[in-house]
């Protein structure tokens, strides 16, 4: 197949790139005899403790054995050549540095540590949709200390930007500057924030991200930004298209309710600051509205949901069975995904907790700390605590939920 001058452009840049400087950047050598593995586990990871509530938090995954896994709250894949305990975080991104290379951000830029050096290859979600011919401008960036490196992908699949990987610092999928527009995967996401005074206005803020940005950090980052806002879960995939203005709409139409904007531009390379497209305000309290996001220039619905509200103020932090199910009931639901799921030192402190609250005995402990392999360990924890009834099984849903939120919400507990 014949190249474009484009293309032959890309590729000549890529092997020989020009720095700040004059410095010069190589391509990243290719890890011999790599396949591609297309199975893998997926796993919660682990959320550190911050130092301040200004630093960025940090996730931390353990394997034991080589493998592919794949993170539930990035998306990203890691295939690993033996044991090892990955951390990672999103940082942002130095716009500055990659305008110098032509190149914009097309996804989160994470910062992977991995002090047994055991990450041999890395799996990044990108949102390009295949029929748009987007993926032939996806490239990845090595950020570290000496600068930027601009790295060719192993491969490219529906949903990930793949390369072999020796060392570790910055890594984010990256789109030439002049690439085409074209749509991509995003989403839609809504926070509210109700008002203690039914005569007092609420505030639903509209957010168009793209679809790899992680959720838990746009989360997290909210709660910086305005404090506490419930998150409402609602339909949220769509596809977009990058500096595309959209108009948001809501039913019923009247006077008590307002859409501001009623136009807003969908920025593709929103990864770092999730501030609102949109500010749906409500000026007396409603059970639910119609929201309807339109493409301003043909009015054709690019999504659309009825937004529930809960029937009283913030939520809680206290779990909640689902159907109103008995606790014991609740546990057995979800038996298998917290086997599947739960990290070794949630796992611990469960069992010390469980110890403290006498909900199992000393010989059951002992019992438990002979088990070496953590699925067993688990799997034998759930069935201990469920066979003792109701009230057993409420302290550990309760300890779960305080603990490791992140994993109760997944577990369908928050």
């Amino acid at each position: 197949m014949k190249r474009s001058a484009k293309e032959k452009h890309h590729v000549q840049s890529l092997n020989n790139i020009q720095g700040p400087k004059g410095k010069t950047f190589t391509r990243s050598e290719s890890l011999p005899n790599m396949t591609l593995q297309t199975s893998f586990e997926d796993f919660t990871p682990d959320v550190l403790d911050q130092e301040n509530e200004e630093s960025d938090e940090s996730y931390s995954f353990r394997c034991c054995r080589p493998g592919l896994y794949r993170c539930r709250v990035t998306g990203l894949l890691f295939l690993m050549d033996g044991e090892g305990e990955v951390v990672y975080r999103t940082v942002p991104w130095d716009r500055r540095l990659l305008a110098q290379y032509g190149k914009k951000p097309a996804g989160p830029l994470f910062d992977i540590t991995c002090v047994q050096q055991s990450v041999c290859q890395l799996h990044l979600p990108h949102c390009e949709i295949s029929s748009t011919g987007g993926r032939r401008f996806l490239w990845v960036a090595h950020v570290n200390h000496d600068g930027l490196e601009i790295i060719r992908p192993h491969q490219t699949t529906e949903t990930h930007v793949i390369i072999n990987i020796s060392g570790f610092s910055g890594y984010g999928n990256i789109k030439d500057e002049d690439s085409p527009a074209v749509p991509i995967r995003a989403m839609v996401l809504l926070f509210y924030r109700p008002s203690a005074d039914p005569d007092e206005e609420s505030v639903v803020s509209v957010l168009m991200l793209p679809k790899n940005v992680p959720l838990l950090d746009v989360r997290r980052t909210r709660k910086k930004l305005v404090g506490e806002e419930n998150y409402i879960e609602t339909h949220s995939q769509c596809k977009l298209l990058p500096y595309q203005e959209y108009t948001l709409s809501s039913f019923p139409q009247d006077n008590t309710v307002l859409v501001q904007p009623p136009s807003a531009e969908f920025d593709s390379e929103n990864y770092d600051n999730f501030i609102p497209s949109f500010q749906v305000i409500l000026e007396t309290l409603k059970k639910h509205i119609k929201l309807t996001l339109t493409d301003s220039d043909s009015s054709h619905a690019v999504w659309q949901t009825r937004v529930c509200f809960p029937s009283s103020g913030l939520k809680k932090p206290c779990w909640l069975s689902p159907l109103n199910l008995p606790s014991d009931r609740t546990l057995l639901d979800i038996r298998t995904s917290f086997i599947d799921g739960v990290s070794e030192p949630v796992l611990k402190s469960l069992l010390d907790h469980l110890l403290q609250k006498e909900v199992i005995a000393d010989c059951e402990m002992g019992s438990m700390k002979g088990i070496w392999d953590h699925f067993d360990k688990a799997r034998s924890v759930i069935d201990l605590v469920r066979n003792k009834g109701e009230a057993a099984s409420s302290i550990m849903i309760e300890f779960l939920c305080k603990k490791d939120p992140f994993f109760s919400e997944h577990l369908g507990l928050i």
